[in-house]
């Protein structure tokens, strides 16, 4: 473990954004507050404009998106152009930008584990897994950890060091899509990984590093004990932000399992839900009902402190074009 030497950190819940000067605050905030409403809408943040001098905050639970809104709202900033048009327009462009990224990520960290013969998907997921964390432990970071001790391990004992380090790395690949997938990320890796051709004895190490299935090569235990060795090394993981950020994902699907729901996001830590309804199909009267309906079913199912607020937008938009 100290030949690695890992870095502790942790990722937190907010981003700062550098702001030039109070009327860039106000053009930021817009009209009645029309920019920054339609900026939390586009993104699924929450932006925090306060009296703090030179910086608006980005807080939302999720990296992936908190990153997609902080560097949107730095481009808006330096663009100056600011309005819910253009907003909607630099949102969807950062997505592309950051999902290209998040490619770039997967092959670095692939190259940084000398894992080669990766499929391309499988090193997008890898670099999803830059954004998730567990117990406060970047998974990322605790997947090349893994294959640095899966392979010291295995040369150790007279092993291939190469195919220890290949099932280190991916052994938990299935949390880049676990809450799209039903299952525990151990099976949804296994059978994302046996779409690639990969061997027996990886797709043992992913299916069984928790010891869901027996073990059939000497590779799994190994896994397990580097997971193990990874997660209790000090400053690996913290318990309280895990337990915080699943709170608020049961919050956001337990918003977005009602009909007619087109998009949910958890806000204000935790203590509002925004919920965007299709104004096809939800009317005003059913949109009340689903607000009641969504905060009866919090109240019943999720523990959690003070009150949760539910909103439901409902937006209707005309567009024509004039040729």
């Amino acid at each position: 473990m100290q030949r690695y030497a890992a870095e502790h950190t942790c990722e937190s819940t907010v981003s700062t954004v550098d702001i030039p000067s109070d009327d860039m605050k106000g053009r930021v905030i817009g009209r009645e507050g029309r920019n920054i409403r339609a900026f939390e809408k586009a993104s699924g943040v929450d932006v925090i404009v306060d009296d703090t001098p030179g910086v608006v905050v980005v807080s939302a639970f999720d990296p992936v998106r908190r990153e997609i809104a902080r560097v949107a709202l730095e481009r808006l900033i330096q663009d100056g152009r600011i309005h819910p048009g253009r907003i909607e327009e630099i949102v969807e462009e950062t997505r592309k930008n950051i999902e290209r990224e998040i490619v770039e990520i997967g092959k670095r960290a692939s190259i940084e584990a000398n894992v080669g013969g990766l499929h391309r998907k499988q090193i997008e997921l890898l670099g999803r897994l830059r954004y998730r964390t567990s117990y406060g432990q970047n998974v990322l970071r605790h997947s090349v950890e893994c294959a640095y001790l899966c392979q010291i391990m295995a040369e150790e004992l007279g092993l291939d060091g190469r195919l220890a380090r290949r099932c280190g790395l991916l052994h938990d690949i299935g949390k880049a899509v676990d809450h799209e997938v039903e299952g525990g990320h151990p099976q949804i890796g296994a059978e994302f990984c046996k779409r690639f051709n990969e061997r027996a004895e990886v797709l043992n190490a992913i299916a069984g590093h928790h010891g869901d299935i027996d073990s059939i090569s000497p590779y799994t235990p190994l896994v397990t004990a580097a997971d193990a060795i990874s997660a209790s090394r000090p400053g690996g993981r913290r318990e309280s932000l895990e337990r915080y950020v699943k709170r608020l994902e049961q919050l956001e699907q337990m918003a977005s399992a009602h009909q007619g729901v087109q998009q949910a996001y958890a806000i204000q830590a935790g203590r509002e839900v925004r919920v965007i309804v299709d104004a096809n199909r939800v009317d005003d009267a059913v949109a009340h009902k689903i607000a009641r309906d969504i905060a009866k079913q919090v109240e019943q199912e999720l523990t959690y402190p003070g009150e949760v607020k539910v909103t439901v937008l409902r937006e209707v938009r005309a567009v024509e074009f004039a040729h």
